[in-house]
């Protein structure tokens, strides 16, 4: 097949629907399709060139000319490469992959990340649209996404064309007991929580300390309220460890060194930052919330905690540097069952759901002959 991503961009800087295109994009071409994304490009066209993708540019910010002038460079591209399947991972590239489609034939599928966001609702525009979760796929159906449409593919990070074996990253040094978050440093994902749920329990574990472990936004409001916790502590100096490590390259290198590694969303569809967190071997504290327990195993590789609440994050936090057994219980927890979450298993997934608009196209069957033919157990919603 001749697939053609469309992204924002292909920046190397920690962006979740960014990684899952790239990956898809480079085992496509390593398993024989021709494969190109157009996006306003990034550092990732490096490696995208190693796999034999290519790369065409694409502006899509949202002012009225740079649009016209989007909508003339989508025409050129597709003329040129001739897509069977356009994948649209954001909502401006799907946008422009439906209403442009009449003068192209090919199929037009669109991935959910962010569901929580008002505009994912245009991503039902798309022939078939992808949920990364189960969660996902319901709350899409109830904002009226047609069902026959939608198909779950959890994210899986696991073997990455973007990173190496975990066996070949070297720790970085941390004081311990560490606890560490991967995440943008946004409102949503609950840094203010975990901070306070850390200053909760600092007295009481005076050796502990906390790394974040990621950029954003709303960086300098943390920052602010981990000084202001450290100068009204009773013991001084807790805001000297609170450890603000910015965005990392290599992630992997805090979670092996971590004793305990905290998601505290508000809302999170399917962080790829969980099957790395349980490679690494982390004992794992995670919000209840969206695609989070299906990463966990439905809790089972995982403990789960209500979302905004410090005070449940803290007593959590407590009971496994309280009790070693409990948190080695939680770190060999974290590592069962991590085959289903490699990107090998979402890239046959997805070409699986290319394969059913193919069919479509060149033999017009129906879609009870497309379930006879196709294995579809896996998308169930």
């Amino acid at each position: 097949m001749r697939v053609l991503h469309i992204l924002n961009h292909v920046r190397e800087i920690g962006n979740g629907i960014v990684n899952v295109a790239v990956d898809l994009a480079c085992l496509q071409a390593k398993n024989g399709h021709e494969v190109a994304i157009a996006s306003a490009g990034g550092e990732y066209e490096i490696l995208l060139g190693d796999y034999g993708v290519k790369h065409f540019q694409l502006d899509q910010t949202r002012t009225p000319i740079n649009l016209i002038n989007a909508v003339r460079r989508y025409r050129a591209i597709i003329k040129e490469f001739q897509p069977d399947i356009v994948h649209a991972h954001m909502m401006t590239g799907v946008v422009l992959g439906r209403f442009l489609k009449a003068s192209a034939s090919y199929g037009l599928v669109a991935t959910v990340h962010n569901e929580f966001q008002r505009s994912a609702v245009l991503m039902g525009l798309a022939d078939r649209v992808i949920a990364v979760s189960k969660a996902v796929a319901k709350s899409m159906a109830r904002r009226g996404i047609p069902e026959h449409k939608l198909r779950v593919i959890s994210n899986g990070t696991l073997g990455s064309v973007r990173t190496r074996n975990i066996k070949e990253y070297q720790p970085v040094e941390l004081q311990r007991p560490a606890i560490a978050t991967v995440a943008g440093m946004y409102q949503r994902k609950g840094i203010s929580e975990l901070i306070d749920a850390f200053a909760q329990i600092a007295t009481e574990f005076p050796e502990a300390h906390l790394y974040l472990v990621g950029n954003g936004p709303d960086r300098e409001t943390f920052v602010k309220q981990a000084q202001k916790i450290g100068l009204s502590d009773a013991c001084g100096g807790l805001h000297q460890r609170i450890h603000f490590e910015g965005f990392q390259p290599e992630p992997q290198r805090y979670l092996l060194a971590a004793d305990i590694f905290v998601l505290a969303s508000h809302r999170d569809p399917s962080p790829l930052v969980i099957p790395e967190a349980r490679e690494a071997g982390c004992a794992i504290i995670a919000t209840n919330v969206d695609g989070i327990p299906e990463a966990l195993d439905n809790g089972k590789a995982g403990v789960l905690v209500p979302p905004k609440d410090s005070t449940a994050l803290a007593d959590a936090l407590a009971k496994l540097l309280s009790q070693p057994h409990l948190l080695k219980h939680w770190q060999n927890q974290a590592q069962q069952n991590l085959e289903w979450l490699t990107v090998g298993r979402v890239n046959q997934q997805t070409l699986a759901i290319y394969s059913e608009l193919k069919i479509d196209d060149s033999e017009s069957v129906t879609s009870e002959n497309i379930l006879r033919r196709l294995p579809k157990k896996q998308f169930k919603i």
